[in-house]
């Protein structure tokens, strides 16, 4: 039985027996991103004949099955966590806006979230439809929601959970950059994630509470560096990177990373995974072991009955529109966020390539689409507007606008500028190319920027000015993108959608043959 108390509570109320040992079982996604059905090894939906040949994962049945499963086998000392983004990637989110993933969270049973930067994809006032529509507390600590009519009161900075006779407090960070990777608007001040995390770690231990989880969407980096600056952090549970943390895969980080004695965890994304996580306390609330590993949802996992019937009757008025085949592909799409997210990417070109195509006429040079727009590869075969959808699901127009070179360039190294970190700011790129070096200070790296002119790739004149295409999001300043606002010249930001532009060059290209090259150059 898991009890949610205020913080407010008097240290009475908080006070418990000590005991020698206490277990508490942590289960944990992040990052579903509306993958309320099953996906495929690409992360994008999977369909009735990958599922017949078991080779789809994941989905809100499966989470259901596990987190049942798992309550069933370890008694009460378990919590159920998500670290935030359940919004945004599939039809459910663009058909439902929220509802269905408040629906399917609220019937898995999580007992506490993070608030993720997708949940200001349609301003403040989708976050606060969804927090109305569920039964557990979502949670913030860095936010000042003080001057926002539409958040302040129902976005919590922390909580605490009786579990097992224990007292465990929940605190949480969003990364502060969400003002330019989502929409939170002017009424949603970001405070230091650090500085906050410190504040609601004094305040809990003033009531007597020696065991507290940091439940972040910041990024795995940002984690390891909260661990390691905010005594009292008992364990970090954490999102937004997508990293897959295991102990079977080679080359990924181990699950968890320690930091101290501070174990840092995450189960990559789109409901693949969920985490669990075993954290000992001694009776001073310190932690004296973890272990654990992420619990991939693969055809083992048995979908949930009811939740599965529910998923299909509210899919069924999307069904249509998803199944439309609009093209064929002769290989892989290759959309990962790995690799769009830092260096030239199939799916980039695809993208950019179909964007500068639909403008040409219009004067426009050069077409530049951030690699975090770019949400899942497509399989070779045929090519379905719901696979479409699933690599584009914001909903973004096509924004063109007039720039100057020397702006160009601006945009690239903003582009680059946190390739380290998997930053979906990294440009993707048509009738351009350059190079860039990682290793350089940010603002420095890009070079032998080159614009196609004549049939010929010719040197960037900083002075002159050229025709854009990009998508309204980043036209509006989004991911850094700050040059586009204000600076670009004769804007149009309500061109046609970008997944049709997609889906029309597709087909006007049919079978697509996905490629790269070597129009982004690494050094």
């Amino acid at each position: 039985m898991i009890r949610l108390f205020t913080t407010t509570a008097t240290a009475a109320l908080l006070a418990s027996t000590a005991q020698a040992e206490f277990t508490l079982h942590i289960l944990h996604t992040n990052d579903i991103h509306s993958r309320i059905e099953s996906i495929n090894r690409f992360d994008s939906t999977c369909n009735a004949e990958g599922e017949a040949e078991g080779k789809c994962f994941g989905g809100v049945a499966r989470i259901k099955t596990l987190v049942d499963q798992k309550r069933g086998e370890l008694g009460e000392n378990v919590v159920v966590l998500d670290a935030g983004d359940p919004f945004q990637g599939s039809l459910f989110y663009t058909t439902y806006k929220g509802a269905a993933e408040a629906e399917f969270m609220d019937a898995i049973g999580y007992d506490v979230m993070a608030v993720g930067n997708h949940e200001f994809d349609d301003g403040p006032e989708g976050l606060a439809s969804f927090i109305d529509k569920v039964n557990f507390p979502v949670i913030s600590g860095n936010l000042d929601l003080s001057a926002s009519n539409v958040l302040k009161g129902k976005v919590e900075n922390h909580v605490v959970l009786e579990v097992g006779g224990q007292k465990i407090g929940i605190i949480s960070a969003l990364a502060t950059n969400t003002v330019e990777t989502s929409s939170p608007g002017p009424n949603v001040i970001f405070q230091d994630e650090i500085e906050a995390l410190r504040a609601d770690v004094e305040a809990l231990q003033a009531e007597g509470v020696d065991k507290i989880i940091a439940l972040n969407h910041v990024g795995l980096r940002k984690d390891l560096a909260i661990a390691e600056a905010v005594p009292g952090i008992d364990v970090v549970i954490g999102g937004h990177s997508h990293t897959l943390m295991s102990n079977d895969d080679e080359g990924t980080p181990a699950y968890p990373t320690m930091v101290g004695d501070v174990p840092v965890a995450q189960a990559y994304a789109f409901s693949k995974y969920v985490g669990h996580l075993a954290v000992t306390f001694d009776d001073a609330g310190n932690v004296t072991a973890a272990a654990g590993d992420p619990i991939i949802l693969d055809a083992s996992v048995e979908p949930d009955a009811a939740i599965l019937a529910r998923v299909a009757e509210m899919g069924a008025p999307i069904e249509e529109l998803k199944a439309k085949v609009v093209s064929e592909s002769a290989d892989v799409i290759e959309g990962s966020r790995d690799v769009c997210r830092a260096m030239e990417c199939a799916m980039g070109n695809l993208v950019a390539d179909a964007m500068l195509d639909r403008t040409k006429d219009q004067g426009i040079q050069i077409a530049i689409q951030n690699g975090g727009g770019l949400r899942a590869s497509i399989d070779a075969g045929e090519v379905t507007m719901g696979e479409v959808l699933t690599v584009l699901p914001f909903q973004n127009t096509l924004a063109t606008f007039q720039l100057k070179g020397a702006d160009v360039v601006a945009a690239l190294e903003n582009g680059v500028s946190e390739i380290e970190d998997g930053a979906g700011r990294f440009p993707q790129v048509s009738g351009m190319k350059y190079t860039f070096d990682a290793s350089a200070e940010p603002g420095s790296r890009v070079s032998d920027v080159m614009v196609m002119d004549g049939g010929a790739f010719v040197p960037i004149d900083p002075d002159k000015v050229y025709g854009v295409v990009s998508n309204n999001y980043m036209r509006g300043g989004g991911d850094g993108y700050s040059m586009f606002e204000t600076n670009g010249m004769n804007a149009y930001d309500f061109g046609p959608g970008l997944e049709l532009v997609v889906a029309d060059y597709l087909a006007e290209n049919l079978p697509y043959q996905p490629y790269t090259d070597g129009r982004i150059t690494a050094k």
